[in-house]
């Protein structure tokens, strides 16, 4: 039995191992790349630098007005997650709480809205907003990711909720409080654990999307730092040390984000998991 056992546990090592190689070497590739001239990326992709370029970085960071875009990415993806959370929170709540005949009809549009593909909807979406003047603007982006983003959260926060036990918010009810009291000070630290969830995966997609904002963002002013680093690809050529680098550095703040909260993140979604 200990031998199978050990067997077990060392296939289960490799099959994970050969699972983060698959996912770490697209990352390396890029993180060399970034130091090599464009030549060198051309002529060879997978050796390393022979020389280490490290102006790529000042040159991509100029290039694509970094802090700019930085501040545009920060603010666009702060307050649509924060603006998701908080409307997808109390909309779940009261699809849960509140026995109205409509609220499965809600819930249930909202579910099946998940299927449908964001490519087919994305033309007629940028024309009737083109033609009312509402494109170019942060605020139309946030608002569309709100839209997009609601069903999820609200699917997710539904299914928490339920196993919230009625009994504590009857109990903070009888001692004064009022609903709006109740949720924000009973229920929502309860869904800690979710929050953390969806706030995780609304961010990753947010900040890490290039398509909505292409449709959306004209102006140069306006650009995300993944708008930003499409400013290396040429008509005729591409600037790969230079696009790499750009790559990295606007995945840089993800990723020292993603260190310090490393244990909070899967903590709230391993607890979200089990809830």
């Amino acid at each position: 039995m200990k031998n199978k056992k050990l067997i077990a546990n060392i296939i289960k090592y490799i099959v994970i191992s050969g699972l983060l190689l698959l996912y770490i070497v697209p990352f390396v590739f890029v993180l060399i790349n970034s130091f090599k001239a464009r030549k060198d990326v051309i002529s060879n992709p997978l050796a390393l630098p022979s020389t280490f370029k490290f102006s790529n970085y000042a040159d991509a960071f100029e290039k694509m007005n970094y802090g700019h875009a930085f501040i545009n990415t920060l603010i666009i993806t702060a307050l649509s997650v924060l603006i998701i959370i908080i409307f997808s929170s109390m909309t779940a709540y009261i699809l849960v709480r509140k026995d109205w005949k409509f609220n499965k009809f809600i819930f249930f549009a909202m579910v099946l809205s998940m299927i449908i593909p964001f490519q087919g909807i994305m033309i007629p979406l940028v024309s009737i907003y083109g033609s009312m003047g509402m494109l170019n603007t942060k605020w139309a982006l946030i608002y569309m990711y709100l839209g997009f983003g609601m069903s999820l959260a609200v699917f997710m926060y539904h299914g928490f909720i339920k196993s919230i036990p009625v009994e504590l918010e009857e109990a903070a009810m009888i001692d004064g409080a009022t609903r709006f009291q109740t949720f924000w000070q009973i229920v929502f630290p309860i869904m800690k654990p979710i929050t953390m969830t969806i706030t995780t995966l609304d961010v990753l997609w947010i900040w890490n999307d290039f398509l909505l904002p292409s449709l959306i963002l004209i102006a140069p002013n306006e650009r995300t730092l993944q708008l930003s680093t499409y400013a290396f690809n040429g008509t005729y050529t591409t600037d790969y040390g230079l696009s790499m680098s750009a790559l990295m550095l606007s995945i840089l703040p993800v990723l020292i984000i993603y260190l310090f909260l490393q244990k909070s993140i899967i903590g709230g979604v391993l607890q979200g998991s089990i809830k």
